[in-house]
């Protein structure tokens, strides 16, 4: 599985409606309220070889009350034990 951030800026009063329609939509590993320019901040996993341009575009950017997203895509996940 390969994972990516996506950090969404929503149009004005709209955030919780976002974050429980992605929840709703279980497409989501985690989804975070934010402070700044975004709103939220949410994980997702993937398939290996999945088009990520094209998941964000037909499975997130379609929500309603979305106004802006950054998608960060990762490398490496350093961790302690």
């Amino acid at each position: 599985m390969v994972p990516f951030f996506i950090q969404i800026k929503c149009k004005l009063g709209q955030s919780y409606v976002v974050a429980n329609a992605l929840a709703e939509a279980e497409i989501a590993s985690e989804i975070y309220s934010t402070a700044g320019h975004f709103d939220l901040l949410v994980k997702f996993y993937v398939d290996e070889g999945t088009d990520i341009g094209h998941f964000v575009n037909e499975k997130v950017q379609v929500i309603p009350g979305i106004q802006d997203t950054h998608t960060i895509i990762t490398f490496k996940a350093f961790g302690g034990g």
